[in-house]
């Protein structure tokens, strides 16, 4: 894996480590390092198989070999506990990491995320890998921002997008990658550990999310003991991306009180 350690400005600062969604890039994370620096050191990296970190995934892969990952993390940059912040597949991982090992994390934030996928989040999936299958990666990377941002982000970000597109087919994961982790995120399910979870845990989504359904961070925050639920109504999947100050600010509350 590649890892990015940012240190802060403020001596003996608390580490916050960002886990990215199937995207996979430390890079996802740029809007939120600003802000994030002023008051904790920062940890971002690349997950196996993506960007930087480009290997092949054995199978069956699975949601807990990315948890591994990030505690190798966290002993190799002498790190004892974090807040985690994870997007999507990245909250699985926190997750995965708050029901085993819970002494690790000070805090965890869920972002567009779900203890259990639902048959709307595995439809999204399925048509992306088919897709790929049939049409190729240029036609599945150029459908991505489809699934990640609203409709009148988009329009008024068509050149961002554009060279999105074509980062994103410069650094491809690559099919079996993708086949690997998304298989992963949706066989993972930790709805019957939830109640067990005693960290404090920050479940945010949007209402517009197209991917995964606002009442799946409904219900995965009625499912922790220790959970709070902030739902805003425009953001969509990529919501700490499309409105980074209001995403900022939720998160530095959420921190400054864990």
């Amino acid at each position: 894996m590649s890892v990015d350690v940012l240190e802060s400005a403020r001596e003996g600062a608390p580490t916050v480590l960002l886990s990215s969604g199937l995207g996979g890039a430390a890079g996802y994370w740029a809007p939120q390092l600003a802000a994030l620096r002023a008051h904790y050191r920062v940890i971002t990296y690349d997950q196996a198989g993506t960007g930087r970190a480009k290997r092949d995934l054995p199978e069956p892969y699975s949601i807990g070999a990315m948890a591994d990952d990030v505690l190798a993390i966290l002993d190799e940059t002498g790190t004892t506990t974090c807040h985690f912040v994870g997007h999507a597949l990245g909250g699985l991982v926190g997750l995965d990491l708050a029901r085993r090992v819970s002494q690790r994390l000070v805090s965890l934030t869920v972002v567009n995320g779900w203890a259990k996928a639902d048959e709307h989040t595995k439809r999204c999936f399925e048509a992306r890998l088919l897709l790929l299958e049939h049409a190729g990666p240029a036609a599945y990377v150029r459908a991505q921002p489809i699934f990640l941002y609203p409709a009148l982000w988009l329009a008024e970000n068509a050149e961002r997008a554009r060279h999105e597109d074509e980062h994103g087919l410069a650094h491809f994961q690559g099919e079996e990658t993708l086949r690997r982790r998304i298989g992963a995120l949706l066989r993972f399910d930790a709805t019957a550990d939830l109640a067990t979870i005693r960290t404090p845990v920050l479940v945010m989504g949007a209402r517009d999310d197209v991917l995964v359904p606002a009442s799946k961070s409904r219900e995965l925050a009625a499912g922790l003991p220790r959970a709070d639920l902030q739902l805003v109504d425009y953001g969509g999947h990529a919501v700490n991306v499309v409105e980074p100050d209001a995403f900022n600010a939720a998160l530095l509350d959420f921190l400054g009180r864990a």
